[in-house]
This record gives C-alpha cells, structure tokens and sequence, in this order.
C-alpha cells in the first residue's frame, strides 16, 4: 500500500489548494470535509466522459450544505479547475523539457516529446483564453453565445441571476486576489510533483533506475497521456498502453512497463473506491441536511 502515499499527500495538497481559493467560507467547512467533497468530485471525473468537469458541478453542491453561498462555491470550483491546470500545463513543460534532455531530439521518443510540446502550446493557448472568459464573465458569455445561435435552454435562462454572481465573484477574486491566486498555483504545481514521487516508489519496488529527472519526466508525460484520453470513461487501454510505451522509450522493459501501468490502475481503482465512499458519506449528510431545513 505504499504506492498509495504519493497520491494521498496529491489529494491533501490539492484540497488545500482549493481550500485557498474559497475565500471566507473556508472557514465554515472542515478541511477534511472538503477533501471528502474534493474526492467525491473526482471519483465522477475519473468515470465519466466529461473532460474531467463532469464532478465540478457536484462538488459546488456539496459545498452548499455547509454554509457556503452557491455562487461562492461555484466560483471557488471555477478557480481551482483554472489554477490546477495552469500547474498541470507547467508540470507537464518541465517534464517534457526533461525528456528532450534524456532522451535527446533526434530520437524516436524524442520526437514524440516533441509533438507532445506542440499540443501543450494549444493548451496554454486555451487556458489563456479560458482566464480571459473568466474575465469577461463565463456563464454570461455561454448565455450570449447560446443566444446568438438560436437556442433555448429554460434551465440556464431561469438561473440567469444567479448566474451573473458567479461571474461576479469570479471576476471580484481575479481583481483582489492575485496572491491567493497565484499561490494556489504554486500548491496544485506540488500536487503534480507528488506524481513523481508515485513512479519513483513504483520502480524503486519494480528494481528500476530511479534518477529524479527521469521520474519527473515519465510523470508529466503520463499525466499528458491521461489528459489526452479524456473522452475515454478512466482512460481504459489508452492510458496503459501510453504508460507502457512511456516506460519503453526511457528504457525499461516490458515486464517494467505492464506491472507500471497495472500498479497505476489499480491505485486508480483504490481511489476510486474511496471516492464512492465519500460521495455516499457526503452525499447523505447532504441529503439529511436539506430535510433538517424543509422541516
């Protein structure tokens, strides 16, 4: 159960890191809480088809029972997605920076490190346009875009208000916040180095070599592979036939390259499993709560 260390100190920095981003209302939730709402939220993430926001919603929900204004939650989720992703897109650079110096730009592998940095550009490109939305007002720019085209959504159009404070406090943090902005960055960046240390405990048990720059570097182009299977429920196949060929091109073998990849699914499966746990836990005490309040 050792591999399990390395992903559970991931999960309690990036519950802190959230945790920075929420303002006042922290204050009124336990941070063990929000890491069984954090974790709630993954678990719908992790097994759904949803480019991993599919949980956000939920955990916005979740918050709610706590005190924590709908329109505060929803910003804090809003927030804590764009600054984990910025570390996620930094983690992966320098992973891929790494593997140009390992591997070197004439190989095989290193020209697939390259087209790898291709695709991380269009994501900085996106992430940059995403804050610039959020500038702009996100859920009001979704409103004025389904608009422009015609469409009709009774859902969206009858919480346009609520809506419109989302956007509000998204926009009041980003004004007034910087700091806790750009430190809850720097927490999520330590939360994806705690990958590495997930595949430096794998292979020191497998016998492999375990330099700390090829650790790094085989972290972040696995977090790369993973993100770019995101269409796929849990990234079945494709995330460990990617982990496979990661470890072949850093020179370890076949043998090295399964027994990776199983270790890594099966403490996706162990997640898993505690996040069905915590959504039921949570997701109870939520159900009791709103009861308490309808009596």
């Amino acid at each position: 159960m050792v591999i399990l260390i390395p992903s559970l100190i991931m999960y309690v920095i990036e519950a802190y890191g959230w945790r920075m981003v929420l303002g006042p209302s922290a204050e009124s939730v336990p941070f063990w809480r929000l890491l069984a709402i954090r974790t709630a939220g993954e678990v719908v993430n992790m097994t759904t088809p949803t480019a991993y926001l599919g949980g956000e919603p939920l955990k916005a929900y979740l918050l709610k029972n706590y005190n924590v204004p709908i329109a505060e939650g929803a910003a804090s989720v809003v927030i804590a997605k764009t600054t984990m992703t910025i570390a996620e897109v930094l983690f992966i650079l320098v992973g891929i920076a790494l593997g140009f110096w390992i591997l070197g730009p004439g190989s095989s592998a290193g020209q697939s490190v390259a087209a790898a940095l291709v695709s991380v550009g269009l994501l900085v490109c996106s992430i940059a346009g995403f804050v610039f939305i959020q500038r702009r007002g996100l859920f009001a720019s979704i409103l004025g875009m389904i608009r422009k085209l015609g469409l009709r959504i009774r859902s969206l159009e009858s919480q346009e208000e609520h809506l419109h404070s989302i956007d509000q406090t998204i926009l009041n943090f980003y004004s007034h916040h910087q700091r806790a902005f750009y430190a809850s960055t720097g927490v999520y960046f330590f939360g994806w180095m705690a990958e590495a240390l997930e595949v430096f405990v794998i292979l020191y048990y497998l016998g492999g070599p375990t330099d700390v720059p090829s650790m790094i570097s085989i972290a972040a182009l696995a977090v790369f592979i993973k993100g770019g299977t995101f269409f796929i429920p849990g990234s079945l196949g494709a995330q460990d036939g990617g982990n496979l060929l990661l470890l072949k091109a850093f020179g370890y073998s076949d043998v090295t390259g399964i027994t990776f990849a199983l270790l890594r699914r099966f403490r996706e499966l162990v997640w898993i499993g505690i996040g069905l746990l915590c959504l039921a836990l949570v997701g109870k005490g939520a159900v009791r709560q709103a009861a308490e309040r309808q009596e």
